[in-house]
């Protein structure tokens, strides 16, 4: 058992850090685009397509962490006007319905993943499906994360987030 949390705690942490990662490379690719075609009047090639590829991973693995930290949205000023025992249950409801759309994700992500695995994009010539090779496992997490709270396992890793719950 600590095996399997070291594991999941450990493919957590990559995929966190491959989202900021995403993030400051997007950042530096469209600041470095901008700079060289105000200044140069000179575009990388690939610099669109790269930025398009990381900001579909980053979106996908920001949807993860958002479940994982529970900063999902939610109407709290409707549900703190009914009962702790009606919102216990409306939080199952919840976390059923986001393990839905977590398999969801999986199974149409990985279907679209393998029928765009053919095809290649026209800047990189990487493949397609390194696109939307991002939505399964988005899904794989959104649904262990799901799975853990709806046995009460807690998520989240960081301050002050904890605290609000």
């Amino acid at each position: 058992m600590k095996l399997v949390k070291k594991a999941g705690l450990f493919l957590d942490s990559f995929f966190e850090k491959l989202t900021l990662v995403s993030l400051v490379a997007l950042i530096l690719i469209v600041t470095t685009q901008v700079m060289t075609r105000k200044l140069f009047n000179f575009v990388f090639f690939w610099s669109e397509e790269v930025t398009l590829l990381l900001l579909a991973w980053f979106a996908f693995m920001s949807i993860a962490i958002g479940f994982r930290e529970y900063i999902h949205l939610g109407i709290d000023s409707f549900t703190n006007l009914l009962s702790k025992k009606f919102n216990k249950v409306w939080d199952k409801v919840i976390m059923i319905s986001t393990l839905a759309f977590g398999l969801y994700l999986v199974i149409q992500g990985w279907e679209f993943t393998i029928l765009m695995m053919d095809s290649t994009l026209p800047a990189t010539k990487l493949p397609s499906s390194i696109t939307y090779l991002a939505m399964p496992i988005t899904g794989i997490m959104i649904a262990g994360y799901s799975v853990l709270q709806l046995i009460n396992i807690r998520t989240t890793r960081h301050q002050g987030i904890e605290e609000e719950l």
